[in-house]
């Protein structure tokens, strides 16, 4: 087996202790690069991806890139998604990166849009 850095054993961390916590509770994703940011809410018992949303989407493409405002902008639009899909309390998973910067922008915009985590 590999050995794993330092990224992915705090990614599986996270992970695990969501899996304990999340009480049958959909689960929000992020994952950033260097131009994008991606979210999705994920059924983790039906393993199947309900909304999601990233700088990639066609009505935001243009607007913006992998900045604060482009993770706020990609927050609230998950948020709206997700509560027309009926989703309104999920568990966040910050993916193994620290809570701060485009992450944290995510997570507050999503707060504000609708969501409860």
């Amino acid at each position: 087996m590999a050995k794993l850095s330092l990224f992915d054993r705090r990614r599986r961390r996270v992970r695990t202790t969501l899996r304990s916590r999340s009480a049958g509770k959909p689960r929000l994703s992020v994952h950033r690069s260097g131009r994008h940011i991606y979210a999705q809410v994920i059924d983790d018992a039906a393993g199947r991806t309900i909304v999601s949303a990233s700088t990639l989407d066609k009505d935001l493409r243009g607007k913006t890139n992998a900045t604060t405002d482009g993770a706020a902008l990609v927050g609230k639009t998950l948020a709206e998604r997700a509560k027309a899909a009926g989703v309104d309390r999920v568990v966040f998973d910050r993916g193994g990166f620290l809570f701060h910067g485009r992450v944290k922008a995510l997570a507050d915009a999503a707060r504000e849009g609708g969501l409860e985590f």
